[in-house]
């Protein structure tokens, strides 16, 4: 069973005036894992994980399992390789979704700024709740110990002055911890950590810093923001920049429902290879992400839905970027990485289907293009208004045009809308 929280002098101590911290990030620790091993206490201390039992990918993975180098999104078969005495548990259907909902309430009770992130996840600024429930610090203490006590579940905790400071925080707390970064003290925290740590900075774009000995957010920082344009273009550059240097003026924002946006195609000819259905999911992220542009929207999260010709068994898997996009090819770059995972099943495919959930408004998410400068966002946006006035079919991807030159069409009543309207 978990352990009851660990006091605040769990991690380094980074001072404690909290008085300019207003913004935590609640993360709770594996989540899923923890939630099945509240029924099967004689799993705990064991490499455990919840996911698909011989395909498919990790949805979550114990501490145990993650010393072995198992993590999520990973496909099971190189788990159970990383990991031989890896248990797999499959998903409980609809028990973290209520988990979740009683862990928000909690959160409800303090501060009506909650923005969830994810089921396990959340962003709260408590700037409001000073007078009645006290300082952040003992409003983070407080929250951890009421999730506990009613749940018997773990959280880290981030108290920081910015959503993305908060957010690294909690990271560096876990698991079972509670981290307060004072505001006066966010460069010295920042600037020691690997560059990776930085929202936006994924594994290609560390590997291209680290081989021009950029190995700290300090080193990225020292670089110059000039010399980051030159070198990973003008939005990413100075994304980055503002970032290292603790620069994060985005707001905690409350969502009052989840939003999606998702287009799905049944093929009454299965498709049978892996090479027709990535051929499929291009189609598609093309649909979602010219869908999020019309709405003014980015998205966190990208999914997959795969169901079998054989069978109509469904497989659904998700998976949260390092930067919100509205761009097809981080889309179905994404998607293209769950549906590897998940594999074509026996039969082929009945159904295929993308979605872009967990959505924020232009002005509220950061949208990083590595090395582009905007020009893939103002290519894709010209290429919606080529189809706005000539229709769907007039333009696409060299990649979907058919061998005899026609361009797919886009099938009349297809199912892809907001949220309210056409959820999968």
């Amino acid at each position: 069973m978990s352990r009851a929280p660990r006091s605040p002098e769990a991690k380094k101590d980074w001072g404690s005036d909290d008085s300019q911290t207003p913004i935590l990030h609640v993360d709770m620790d594996a989540f899923f894992v923890s939630v099945e091993l509240l029924t099967k206490p004689e799993l705990v201390g064991k490499p455990v994980a919840v996911g698909g039992q011989e395909r498919g990918v990790i949805s979550a993975a114990s501490y145990e399992a993650r010393r072995s180098g198992v993590n999520s999104a990973m496909p099971v078969a190189r788990a159970k390789r990383l990991c031989p005495d890896l248990i797999i548990l499959p998903h409980s259907k609809g028990l973290y979704g209520e988990v979740s909902a009683r862990i928000k309430a909690i959160f409800a009770e303090f501060t009506p700024l909650v923005e969830p992130l994810s089921v396990d996840e959340a962003f709260l600024d408590v700037s409001g709740a000073r007078k009645i429930f006290g300082s952040p610090l003992t409003i983070a203490t407080e929250l951890r110990r009421r999730i506990y006590d009613q749940e018997r579940l773990t959280a880290s905790v981030g108290v920081a002055a910015t959503k993305h400071v908060a957010k690294i925080a909690s990271a560096q707390a876990k698991p079972d911890g509670l981290l307060l970064i004072p505001k006066d003290q966010t460069l010295p925290f920042l600037h020691g950590l690997p560059v990776g740590a930085l929202w936006g900075v994924g594994d290609k774009t560390r590997e291209r810093l680290e081989r021009k000995g950029i190995a700290t957010i300090g080193d990225l920082a020292a670089l110059g923001e000039a010399r980051l344009r030159g070198l990973l273009g003008q939005a990413a550059g100075s994304q980055l920049y503002a970032l290292a240097m603790g620069s994060d003026p985005r707001k905690v924002t409350p969502q009052r429902k989840e939003k999606s946006i998702s287009r799905e195609q049944t093929y009454f000819e299965p498709l049978a290879t892996r090479a027709e259905g990535e051929r499929a999911l291009l189609e598609l992220s093309h649909d979602v992400a010219r869908r999020l542009r019309r709405a003014g929207v980015v998205s966190w999260t990208i999914g997959i839905k795969v169901r079998s010709a054989a069978d109509f068994s469904t497989v659904s898997r998700t998976l949260t970027l390092g930067a919100p996009t509205a761009l097809a090819a981080d889309v179905f770059g994404a998607a293209r990485r769950l549906f590897e995972a998940a594999g074509v099943p026996d039969g082929g495919i009945r159904l295929l289907g993308v979605r872009a959930e967990n959505l924020a408004g232009l002005e509220e998410g950061i949208q990083l293009a590595i090395g582009d400068d905007g020009r893939r966002g103002r290519a894709e946006a010209a290429m919606d208004s080529v189809r706005s006035r000539f229709g769907a079919g007039a333009l696409g991807p060299a990649s979907l045009v058919e061998r005899d030159g026609r361009a797919p069409s886009y099938p009349s009543g297809e199912s892809a809308e907001r949220s309210g309207e056409r959820i999968w």
